[in-house]
């Protein structure tokens, strides 16, 4: 039997006690991430354990296992459905589908800059989309809280600064089609690949850029091929932390109110580390030879617009609500 098959019947035994029992025994969590030990959402995670533990006498704890060890994100899901681990960091995208709602956070220019964006996620429409995630049978999972993954900007081996800079350049996408019509109305050449791939392909020239935060351009070396951040700013989209709905029906409600609790606090905590690696992120790139490249963002808003018109249409309402949060 493989390491991750063990895990996964090791980790469905351990809560496969009533409420009662479990509640008389002690518990280690599994967590998993993609991203290493240190990065903001992983960091976030171990200390909320430690508060756990620290509250809890060590009857519960949280085991970290970052970095792809229990798989990627579509593994990382999969197992927390099943209740084979308890807590995942996952992207809104695999969540769209079962919450349709949550597409929303995906569409260009969605938020004004970070500060909008925190707004609307410590808000009412924060947790009510984590609400609908934890009602709907299908996902299998509760939304614990929101997670910060900064704003994400076009990265390339010259300055983009308007549409024509754009034009006939391949740049690499999220597998996502909002995400490939977007650089394409941004006057780009939209190009979906997976992000392990992405190093090679911007060395060999396969794409000539990409779009990320600041961290992620620095901690996949990717400025060492690109040497132009051009700050377009085209995607603001926060991430969740899950726990598995079949292990959280196994504790008792007083625990899942603590866990609640610290998962609130940690939403908050992360923030402070990803401002923080962000701020030490830009130092290093620009230190690294990464010139940052000011942009007119009204002529992509304006660019995107179709974007936003043709998978927002639904969800109108909310897109007016997200506005006029302040």
């Amino acid at each position: 039997m493989k390491r991750r098959d063990l895990l996964c019947v090791a980790a469905v035994a351990a809560f496969a006690l009533p409420p009662l029992a479990a509640a008389q025994q002690k518990m280690v969590m599994k967590a998993t991430d993609v991203h290493a030990l240190g990065y903001p959402t992983v960091e976030a995670v171990v200390r909320m354990g430690k508060k756990l533990e620290a509250q809890t006498n060590g009857r519960l704890s949280i085991q970290m296992f970052p970095a792809m060890q229990l798989g990627g994100e579509k593994e990382m899901i999969e197992q927390a459905q099943v209740g084979a681990l308890q807590i995942a960091r996952i992207s809104v995208g695999p969540m769209g589908p079962i919450v349709d709602e949550l597409n929303v956070f995906n569409l260009p220019f969605m938020f004004r800059d970070e500060a909008h964006m925190r707004a609307v996620i410590d808000g009412p429409i924060g947790k009510e989309l984590l609400d609908k995630l934890t009602a709907n049978p299908n996902a299998k999972l509760v939304g614990l809280c929101w997670m910060d993954a900064g704003t994400r900007s076009v990265y390339a081996k010259k300055p983009i600064k308007g549409p024509a800079d754009l034009k006939g350049q391949k740049i690499r996408m999220m597998g996502n089609p909002i995400f490939v019509e977007t650089m394409n109305a941004m006057g780009g050449n939209g190009v979906a690949m997976g992000f392990q791939e992405l190093y090679n392909a911007l060395q060999t020239g396969v794409v000539d850029g990409a779009e990320n935060n600041p961290p992620s351009l620095l901690t996949q070396n990717h400025y060492q091929v690109t040497k132009f951040y051009s700050l377009t700013g085209h995607l603001i989209i926060p991430e969740i932390l899950v726990f598995s709905k079949a292990s959280w029906d196994k504790l008792s409600k007083e625990d899942q109110a603590l866990i609640a609790k610290l998962a609130r606090d940690a939403q908050i905590e992360q923030r402070g580390l990803w401002d923080a690696m962000v701020a030490d992120s830009v130092a290093k790139l620009k230190a690294g030879g990464v010139t940052f490249v000011e942009v007119d963002k009204k002529v992509f808003y304006d660019s995107t617009k179709p974007i936003r018109e043709k998978y927002g249409a639904k969800h109108a309402a909310l897109i007016q609500r997200i506005e006029n949060t302040k």
